[in-house]
Order: structure tokens, then C-alpha cells, then sequence
């Protein structure tokens, strides 16, 4: 007896017991990539397990889906705890020359890259703090620029007098620079050799904090 769709997928059909297993397993990626395709933010594998049968592995599902894309300028990437189709970074001199500037849409200064890039590093971290790792005051007006980006958010309470905000990156961050999880940040040696970073900047210490502890995914 075929099992029933799960009544959180309403009238979709996602056991697909009539079919044989080839077609239901391509049509389960169709699903996938079609939800992917149309999403516009990273897709969590919560939501694509309600449309594929109980019994579906979503990751192997991606894995055959990123390979049919091999020869496609865009692919599909972890992100942010989900997955997006993005272009491929070797398309980037090409959209660039089409439609000019940068494709992020990110508006970030020089200096507001450096107080970003600390806050990834040293989070959670105060005002205060910053601004002793950078060396110089580390004004409102950046973080409150950072905010409206929503890049970053107000962390825990620090345990210092006074209890001042800390500062954590957010979901927005991890899907921006096109990381999966925190875990994904290059570290100090490669920014250094690519001449992006100097370790003097941020310290010779930094914790690479676990994200689920140390990033409001909430914004």
C-alpha cells in the first residue's frame, strides 16, 4: 500500500510511489532545483524535505544536481545554512563588463570592510574592543551603517562593567561573501599572502567562534 504525501506538503504528491524509482528520483531533483532556482535567499533543507519523499537524501539529490551543471555558468553552493544558485566566479570579469561596478550590492567602504572583517574574526565583540583591535576609534555611525546592511547584529550582553552590546555577523553576512558557516572563513595567512590583510590588524590571536553559539542568524 503506497504511504500517503505528508500532510505538510498539502496536495503534493512527494513519496511518488507510483513512479519507478529512476523518474521519481528525477523528478524529485526538478523539484529541488526549481525551489532553488525561484528562492530568493538560500533554501534550507528543511523546506526541501517537504517536497521529496521521507526516505530522499537531499544531499545526494544537490550532488547529482551540481553535476549536471558543471558545463552551466552558474552552479548550486552551500550557503548560509541553505543553498543558492550562484554564478560561477570565473563569469565575474564578464557580468562586471556587463553591468559594471560589482553585482553584490553591498555598499562597503575600505573601512567598513576592515571593522567587518574584525567582527567576523573576533565575534562577539564590543564597540570598545574593535576599535583596540583596529587601532582607532571604531565610530557609531559604521556600526550603525553595518546594521542597516544587516551584516552585522547585537550580540550577547559582554560581562564587562556597564554590560555594552557585542557585535556578531549575520545570516546576511554568510550569504554576501558566499560562505556556508563561519567555519568557511579564509584564514589570516591566505588574506596576508593575497595582500588583502594583516595579521598587525586583527591581532595575533582570533577564536574562530562555532556560528551556532556566536551568530544571530535572526538579523
Amino acid at each position: 500500500m503506497a504511504r500517503p504525501a505528508r500532510e505538510t506538503a498539502g496536495l503534493l504528491d512527494t513519496e511518488l510511489d507510483g513512479l519507478p524509482p529512476e523518474l521519481r528520483w528525477r523528478e524529485w531533483m526538478t523539484r529541488v532545483e526549481a525551489i532553488i532556482f525561484a528562492a530568493p535567499e538560500p533554501v534550507t533543507r528543511e523546506l526541501l524535505s517537504q517536497i521529496v519523499g521521507r526516505d530522499c537524501s537531499i544531499d545526494l539529490l544537490i550532488e547529482d544536481i551540481a553535476n549536471e551543471l558543471a558545463a552551466r555558468p552558474y552552479e548550486i553552493v552551500a550557503v548560509a545554512g541553505g543553498w543558492q544558485f550562484r554564478t560561477r566566479r570565473r563569469q565575474a570579469e564578464v557580468l562586471k563588463a556587463a553591468f559594471g561596478g560589482t553585482t553584490t550590492g553591498a555598499d562597503l567602504t575600505e573601512g567598513e570592510m576592515l571593522v567587518l572583517a574584525s567582527i567576523a574574526y573576533h565575534q562577539p565583540v564590543t564597540r570598545a574592543a574593535l576599535s583596540g583591535v583596529l587601532g582607532r576609534e571604531v565610530s557609531r555611525d559604521v556600526i550603525g551603517h553595518l546594521r542597516r546592511l544587516d551584516m552585522i547584529a547585537s550580540g550577547p550582553r559582554s560581562p564587562q562593567p556597564g554590560a555594552p552590546y557585542t557585535y556578531v555577523t549575520t545570516r546576511r553576512f554568510l550569504e554576501h561573501f558566499g560562505l556556508d558557516t563561519l567555519r568557511d572563513l579564509p584564514d589570516l595567512e591566505t588574506l596576508e599572502d593575497a595582500g588583502l590583510f594583516s595579521r598587525a590588524t586583527v591581532g595575533p590571536e582570533y577564536a574562530m567562534a562555532d556560528e551556532e553559539e556566536n551568530v544571530d542568524l535572526s538579523g
